[in-house]
């Protein structure tokens, strides 16, 4: 079984400009707000999933390893 992450949008952060489901289509919808959401809570590790909170413009997307809560992103400076 490969890694799991978990991933949240902040919704108070989110300005709805759909990069995060052009990256990945099939981890991120918009709801009738234009805020994103995760389809899944939890997902296997995908480099899309981490693109797409790359591209968020306004870094809302954060992802951590699912079991060890490691922060997978944003990078802790």
């Amino acid at each position: 079984m490969g890694d799991r992450w978990r991933v949240a949008v902040d919704r108070s952060v989110c300005v709805g400009s759909g990069m995060c489901v052009g990256a990945a289509p099939d981890g991120f919808r918009l709801d009738s707000a234009r805020r994103s959401h995760p389809v899944e809570p939890e997902a296997d590790a995908a480099e899309s999933t981490l693109a797409a909170a790359e591209g968020c413009p306004v870094e809302a997307i954060s992802i951590t390893a699912v079991g060890s809560g490691e922060v997978v992103f944003p990078p802790e400076e």
